[in-house]
């Protein structure tokens, strides 16, 4: 990131005090009697020289002078630290921007940008297969149903959520079912650069000091949490990279993929090998709406609370039952939720080009950080 005129700008050295003009001086001083002299008879002021009052006009100058730089170095602070504060607000998100956002389908609950990664297992940081991959990882950042993209980054909302995938590959079919959990949610891209994207060594007692690489971009999309009555669904199109390689086919990525989403009763036990420390801190009427149920169809507000478990189970149809028009909506002439996603999506691939000239340096400039500082983009192994 560029520096802010706030950090560029030095503060100006300070002048040597100065005595203060007579204005500022103490209030009756003028009138105050000297204790060592008091009941004295008072000498007459000696008569003050042209050197001594050209010195007196200089010092006044240069103490004028001065202020007169401090508050312009105060002034450019200050809108050093003003314009920092609207690059860091800036965003693509234009909210209500639909021309007619009336017609967004009700079947949409939720939409935004995702981003898929990976992390090589302890040591490894360029995996040359899929069994040196740790973890696979999905962030979303939701934006506005109604909302559209224009040029830009797409913003730091402080709403991002970190979704971890322990299959390390996405389910393809429907016999393909894989539990996963919100790992961190209302995130900042800042967070996600120190707590998820950087890399990290550590020590153990057994084995010494332990490198965990950092976080391979895999791909960037748009997404759509969509309900077909009593299925909840997350249906996403890849935009980088245009054309997919080995390693997000090998992961199980297709151009347009969906999977069906459920959230996890945290009142019955998990299975055994899906267990975490602790589960989601639902409020009661959250709880209350499981009832008996060990599952119930995923609401986007289920994946706001951390370890929140889901599970993903493959759809071998793409798309096409996720983003099917719901009859409510083609009564009322609503675009379709395919209409919707592929029109985001276009949006979000003009977007991108403009933030630089390879996929990588979209993706981490989208995220607010150092392309340099993290592995490039994967196609292949």
């Amino acid at each position: 990131m560029a520096p802010t005129t706030r950090e560029a700008s030095k503060k100006e050295e300070k002048a040597p005090d100065a005595a203060p003009p007579a204005s500022e001086a103490e209030p009756g001083s003028k009138h105050k009697a000297d204790p060592d002299t008091e009941g004295a008879s008072e000498s007459p002021k000696a008569k003050r020289t042209k050197t001594e009052i050209a010195d007196d006009r200089s010092t006044k100058k240069e103490t004028e002078e001065t202020k007169g730089a401090g508050a312009e170095a105060e002034m450019t602070e200050g809108q050093g630290e003003e314009k920092g504060d609207q690059e860091d607000k800036k965003s693509a998100v234009e909210p209500h921007g639909r021309e007619a956002p009336e017609a967004v389908p009700s079947s949409i609950l939720e939409k935004g940008i995702i981003y898929f990664f990976f992390r090589g297992r302890v040591g490894i940081d360029e995996p040359s297969a899929v069994n040196e991959i740790a973890r696979s990882y999905i962030i979303l950042r939701p934006i506005e149903k109604d909302a559209k993209l224009g040029s830009g980054p797409i913003g730091d909302a402080g709403n991002s959520r970190l979704c971890a995938i322990p299959k390390k590959v996405l389910p393809q079919s429907g016999r393909d079912r894989w539990i996963s959990f919100v790992e961190k949610t209302g995130a900042s891209f800042q967070q996600l650069k120190d707590e998820f994207l950087a890399s990290n060594d550590y020590e153990t007692k057994t084995a010494g000091t332990r490198h965990s690489p950092a976080a391979t971009p895999v791909a960037e999309g748009v997404y759509a949490i969509t309900s077909t009555g009593s299925d909840r669904h997350l249906a996403y199109i890849i935009t980088l990279p245009e054309e997919l390689g080995e390693v997000q086919k090998e992961l199980g990525l297709k151009q347009k993929g969906s999977f069906i989403i459920s959230t996890r009763n945290p009142q019955y036990p998990a299975p055994a090998n899906a267990r975490l420390p602790k589960g989601p801190e639902y409020p009661e009427e959250v709880l209350k709406e499981f009832r008996s149920l060990r599952w119930l169809p995923t609401q986007p507000k289920h994946l706001d609370y951390v370890n929140t478990q889901f599970l993903l189970v493959g759809e071998s149809s793409g798309v096409e039952k996720a983003l099917e028009p719901q009859k409510v909506d083609e009564k009322e002439n609503k675009e379709t939720p395919a209409e919707e996603l592929e029109k985001l999506e276009e949006e979000d691939l003009q977007r991108l080009k403009g933030l630089s000239d390879d996929d990588s340096g979209r993706i981490f400039a989208d995220l607010k950080v150092n392309a340099d500082d993290y592995p490039k983009l994967q196609t292949t192994f």
